[in-house]
């Protein structure tokens, strides 16, 4: 699974520190969810969307082969 977490944090001026203590997890957490090392659960899949008041499928994706 890919993500845009990246690209919406840097649109938003947003760290990955500030990111986590919105969402309420680590940054570490954030950290491996970014390089794809971690695909985080629904609950926070959607408390990242709403931070970015983008759709979940918008910020995760699959990519097409």
């Amino acid at each position: 699974m890919k993500n845009r977490i990246r690209e919406l944090r840097q649109q938003h001026h947003m760290t990955q520190d500030e990111l986590s203590k919105l969402v309420g997890v680590s940054r570490q957490s954030i950290i491996a969810i970014e390089n794809g090392k971690y695909n985080p659960s629904l609950k926070l899949a959607i408390r990242i969307a709403k931070q970015f008041n983008c759709p979940v499928e918008y910020v995760f994706y699959e990519e097409r082969s």
